[in-house]
């Protein structure tokens, strides 16, 4: 696993797609009008003949999707986060999750990565997907770990959701990169407090676990890819090793991955104190830039010190977060 700041790579997920579908002739491609903002700009230039631009209308291309996938095709959706779920929510239920057809939708700028205000910003998509029944729900941390999910989630009986950062995609961890849906992955352990961790904020809770270890405390980290089916063997292992957890999600703390990781505590019996950092019960405005939505709105590395700090009942202030300066072609954890 590298150091930060991680190098970053510029489609990863559309250049994995087209060589994915080179092996699979049954995938073909939908874009809601966002064609290039979602990569599959190389998959309409390579592969022509199975694209299909749908236009801007969602719930359209939900239904065309679902049709699709009954004659045979494996669809893969594309359209911001947003827009491939909570618009056609009713299309995703009756056209393709009630039935199990192997639908991708994948759902681009999540949480607060988009500046665009509310209409963009997609912080419950997570919470809709893991209430939709036979829906498998997948938070990817790097360009890696999008290939090598892409990979994984291509064969499952059944619709997927996959949430990936727009843009500029860190590299995180080295190949060959282990990747399972069934398995949450713990990067380091620690005594004292567990950081756990999915999609954008996995840099921040790796970059929170070097200054909290700075201050002398046990941390490990786990990173959860998987949010459902979530991996719950592992939650409580780790559970039952420390003193207390802290969640870590760009997404609102309702229903996505604090309150998974509070489902799996509370059914085991395992007592632990729990910290969510996420986005509070609020909608965030526009901004110039995605960092200073993480910063305002608690999604930060200070934010996940801090509430590994009160979790642990420590006096006296939290330990001071050192800035990872990034170049060019570079990406630094908020």
């Amino acid at each position: 696993m590298r150091e930060p700041p991680y190098p970053t790579v510029l489609k990863p997920y559309g250049r994995a797609l087209v060589e994915l579908a080179r092996e699979r002739e049954e995938i073909v491609c939908l874009s809601g009008d966002l064609t290039r903002q979602c990569e599959v700009d190389l998959f309409q230039e390579q592969l022509p003949e199975r694209f299909i631009h749908t236009g801007m209308a969602e719930q359209n291309m939900v239904s065309v999707a679902g049709a699709l996938a009954r004659r045979g095709f494996l669809p893969f959706v594309h359209s911001f986060g947003v827009f491939t779920t909570r618009r056609p929510y009713d299309q995703i239920v009756n056209s393709i999750a009630s039935a199990r057809l192997p639908v991708r939708l994948v759902g681009f700028m999540p949480g607060l990565s988009s500046p665009g205000g509310p209409s963009h910003q997609a912080i419950d998509d997570i919470a809709l997907m893991r209430a939709v029944p036979h829906m498998t729900v997948v938070d990817v941390a790097d360009a890696v770990e999008t290939r090598a999910a892409l990979r994984a989630l291509v064969d499952v009986p059944g619709p997927v959701y996959l949430r990936l950062k727009r843009g500029e995609i860190p590299v995180i961890f080295d190949e060959p990169h282990s990747f399972a849906l069934e398995r949450a992955q713990v990067l380091s352990e620690g005594g004292d407090v567990a950081l756990i961790a999915c999609g954008m904020m996995l840099p921040a809770a790796l970059n929170a676990a070097a200054a909290l270890r700075g201050a002398g405390i046990s941390v490990g980290v786990v990173n959860v890819p998987v949010l459902k089916p979530i991996d719950a063997a592992t939650l409580l292992r780790v559970a039952t090793q420390v003193r207390c957890l802290v969640s870590a999600e760009n997404h609102l703390v309702t229903g996505g991955l604090g309150s998974a990781v509070a489902e799996v505590l509370a059914t085991a019996g395992i007592g632990r104190p729990l910290r969510r950092v996420g986005v509070q019960d609020t909608f965030a405005e526009g901004a110039k830039s995605a960092p200073h939505l993480f910063r305002k709105y608690g999604l930060s590395t200070a934010d996940i010190v801090a509430a590994a700090w009160s979790a642990l009942g420590r006096d006296g202030p939290p330990p001071t977060v050192g800035e990872v300066v990034a170049d060019a072609g570079e990406y630094a954890p908020v």
